[in-house]
């Protein structure tokens, strides 16, 4: 009957709605769906026999919200229609869901007594977004007892709101500071605390659950929601002059606010929404919270992140950038050399997935310690019930330790984690290609050195390629993949395959000396250190970088992967560029930290911060000895403006070079490898929001206050008098 619901009543009368999507895994609100619902909606109202509805759903999972890429179009025509068609079509679908509660009854006639058909759902799994929201809309809800059910408003994390009832059903039913919890962080809850909010009104186990919705139906042949009910009441208290509410929304509007620096619009309407619907009636309510969404639509945040966070980064995991020639391979045993910080993190996501894993290290000792990262990830795991201790044993059980070569004779993939040191890396080269099959191909976690040059101590240079992780492996999503000169469509293939196997998200950038992410975070990380070195006030800089929504402060980072590395970048550049090596400005900093006080980061106890034995840190007071503050202090918004373009120049610099082949990679590789600010899609993103003429003219004036590094490159500049954009190019 209808393409993506099957609609049948059965002998009692009852209809069942199952929402299945053809040819897709999971359901979600596409255009046809959109169609579909209104058309069941109304086929459903008319249907005199059907004394009832469950809507339920034909997948494992109930509804994963809407489709992502329906989202993308939308924003993107959103950007040049008029606002009133944008806010005529977001409000439609409201209205669908607003006859499915009422029957097609008005508010009057509801308030009066009039009644409506029961409709019930079943959830037996994810139910997300426009997932929830229509449940939302039923009149009972069961949800299932398995584990994997989870239950939310995620739309934040996006740039959007909810926008079908989302923000005024939640607090007529969970109270104004439940929902507002739920829909301005965007984390879903567990079936058990969506009861406990009263968003669900029964738990039952995963296959009763259409029974029990149906049981209800039967034995309510009549449903009116609580909203349409004359005299109803928010729980808790809602409304423009109640004490309670109006001292919830003072609260949520700080407490956002702090943790979102103003860079997500998206926080500040669902605080709107909600108000503003909590003192009129529903029908009303519904158009307040499509209004707001219409202006998330149309502005570029939510197609920027969208774009970015989802779209492109599913299709570099689906392996957009990977050679079509080369056989799919499947890692069985992979072969990590070096046990360090980088080599057990990579250990431990490779054996988590099934690889066995031979790890070798010139001593057992530390190739044993290697191992032992992998167990105490697992032992706070099984301490937290998210692992069994048999699946932790049987982890462990994977991984060997070692210090002969020869235990890599079987491997099918090898990954080089040693020290940053070119003749370490050449030796251990040699050593593994002694022994290693010779269709085995040979990947460098190096993190500044260019692979031609680590290649040239390979007898297979073809079969030589990059994998560069990020620290801690276990937590950070984001893979380089850097093919050298020589590199094969065979060594790509293999690395993405590989990359694919542990679900991390890879880009492919050139091969040049930091490659991507650290050619743009080292020149970020010794810009806050030379304005300490400057005299601007450290706590400006930390929290002018979060200002600007970035995870950490860069003095922090700085502390997290160690002064002493960043020296031995220095000092590894310095050595491999000769005379053609430029300055920093950072070096006497760096110098002092390393060799003169001896504070290394956060591994020796104290850095750029204190680290005390309590826990916590903070800024180190002697900073202000060593490098005192100036009196004329800059203020905070150059600060953010210094951080920001010293980022953006570095990313545009590397696209004009070639380093990246597109906008997308530098996008995905500067929010998943360093953290640059979300909100903003991405620094090539930002370039095009604010426009590619305005970062110029920004850019040359940084250049001529603080130096050529902010400077643009001159593909930017034909780029702004061309008035070029960045994804239009890659369209």
């Amino acid at each position: 009957m209808f393409e993506t619901i099957k609609y049948e009543v059965d002998g009692d009368g009852v209809a069942i709605a199952t929402i299945d999507l053809p040819g897709q895994s999971m359901n979600v609100a596409n255009e046809q769906f959109i169609e579909d619902l209104e058309k069941f909606v109304d086929h459903f109202l008319a249907d005199d026999s059907a004394k009832g509805v469950v809507i339920a759903s034909g997948k494992k999972a109930f509804f994963a919200g809407a489709d992502l890429r329906m989202l993308n179009k939308m924003c993107a025509d959103a950007a040049t229609a008029p606002a009133e068609d944008v806010l005529a079509a977001q409000v439609k679908l409201n209205m669908i869901l607003r006859k499915l509660e009422t029957g097609g009854h008005s508010a009057k006639a509801l308030s009066k007594g009039a009644t409506t058909k029961p409709v019930a759902v079943a959830i037996n799994g994810v139910a997300l977004g426009a997932g929830f929201e229509i449940p939302l809309a039923c009149h009972y809800r069961v949800a299932s007892d398995a584990p994997g059910v989870q239950i939310g408003l995620p739309e934040v994390q996006i740039g959007l709101i909810p926008g079908a009832g989302g923000t005024q059903r939640t607090p007529r039913l969970a109270g104004i500071q439940n929902a507002l919890q739920l829909a301005t962080i965007g984390k879903p809850i567990s079936a058990a605390k969506a009861k406990e909010q009263n968003l669900v009104h029964e738990i039952a186990p995963a296959g009763e659950i259409v029974a029990r919705a149906k049981a209800w139906v039967l034995a309510n042949p009549e449903a009116v929601q609580p909203w349409d009910k004359k005299g109803f009441k928010f729980p808790g208290g809602g409304g423009a002059m109640h004490p309670g509410s109006v001292q919830t929304f003072m609260v949520a509007n700080a407490m956002a606010q702090d943790n979102t620096n103003h860079n997500y619009p998206a926080v500040e309407r669902i605080l709107s929404a909600v108000y503003e619907g909590s003192i009129v009636p529903m029908d009303t309510a519904v158009r307040i919270e499509s209004k707001y969404f219409t202006k998330c639509l149309i502005e570029p945040q939510s197609r920027n992140m969208i774009r970015t966070l989802f779209v492109n980064k599913q299709a570099a995991e689906k392996g957009e950038a990977r050679p079509e020639g080369p056989e799919k391979k499947k890692v069985g045993k992979l072969g990590v050399l070096g046990g360090g910080m980088m080599g057990a993190g990579i250990t431990y996501v490779s054996a988590k997935v099934g690889m066995e894993v031979v790890l070798l290290d010139r001593e057992l000792e530390y190739a044993e310690k290697g191992k032992g990262y992998s167990a105490g990830l697992l032992e706070k795991a099984v301490k937290r019930g998210k692992s069994t201790q048999a699946d932790a044993d049987a982890l462990l059980a994977r991984i060997k330790p070692t210090t002969d070569y020869n235990d890599l004779k079987d491997v099918d993939l090898i990954i080089e984690a040693v020290f940053e040191d070119p003749q370490i890396k050449a030796d251990v080269i040699k050593k593994t290609e002694a022994v290693i099959g010779e269709k085995i191909i040979f990947a460098s976690n190096t993190s500044t050195l260019p692979i031609t040059g680590l290649a040239k101590n390979s007898d297979r240079p073809d079969q030589f390629i990059g994998i560069h992780f990020f620290s801690p492996v276990d937590k950070m999503p984001l893979v380089e993949i850097i093919p050298g000169e020589g590199t094969g469509d065979e060594a790509l293939a293999a690395a993405l395959d590989y990359v694919g196997q542990i679900k991390k998200t890879p880009i492919v950038v050139k091969d040049t000396r930091g490659f991507y992410c650290n050619s743009v975070v080292i020149p970020y990380l010794n810009e806050s250190l030379l304005m300490v070195a400057e005299g601007v006030n450290p706590a400006m800089i930390e929290n002018a970088a979060k200002g600007l929504g970035m995870p950490v402060g860069p003095l922090a980072l700085n502390d997290e992967t160690s002064l002493d590395l960043g020296y031995k970048i220095m000092n590894s550049t310095r050595q491999e560029m000769g005379a053609e090596y430029k300055p920093t400005g950072t070096e006497d900093l760096l110098e002092k930290f390393v060799k003169e006080l001896g504070r290394l980061g956060r591994k020796s106890g104290g850095g750029l911060y204190e680290y005390p034995s309590e826990g916590g840190k903070y800024l180190w007071p002697g900073l202000a000895d060593h490098y005192p503050l100036k009196d004329d202090q800059p203020t905070y918004e150059e600060v953010k403006d210094r951080l920001l373009y010293l980022q953006l120049s570095s990313a545009a610099r590397l696209y004009a070079d070639g380093v990246l082949s597109d906008p997308q990679s530098g996008d995905i590789g500067a929010i998943f490898g360093w953290g640059f600010a979300p909100w903003s899609g991405g620094p090539f993103s930002h370039i095009d929001t604010i426009g590619v003429d305005a970062y110029v003219r920004k850019a040359d004036a940084m250049a001529q206050k603080y130096g050529e590094r902010f400077a643009p490159p001159p593909k930017f500049r034909d780029m702004a008098e061309k008035g070029e954009t960045l994804y239009a190019d890659a369209a």
